[in-house]
């Protein structure tokens, strides 16, 4: 096994392990393993092809869902009051 999916493995038990702790305990840790991703991915693209590199990324994106959502909602300049509410109807 390389490197690369070595170190891929362990991000993913790490980021198990940060999702068992509580919620207030996760945003530092969570945000390191966030910061910490695309260098793997770029790792990950320079030892493997394309497939393992999409897998990878549907498994971060699939992870950090809800937070990439806030971070996509904060680069395009949008704040909670101009996103609609849940069940409202347009």
């Amino acid at each position: 096994m390389s490197h690369s999916l070595i170190l891929a493995c362990l991000w993913v038990l790490a980021a198990t392990l940060v999702a068992l702790l509580p919620m207030r305990w996760q945003i530092a840790p969570g945000l390191a393993l966030l910061v910490l991703a695309p260098p793997l991915l770029v790792y990950l693209a320079v030892q493997h092809n394309a497939w393992i590199v999409l897998a990878a990324v549907a498994a971060l994106v699939s992870m950090f869902r809800r937070p990439l959502r806030v971070l996509l909602r904060y680069l395009l300049g949008r704040t909670k009051s101009h996103c609609r509410k849940e069940g409202q109807q347009s």
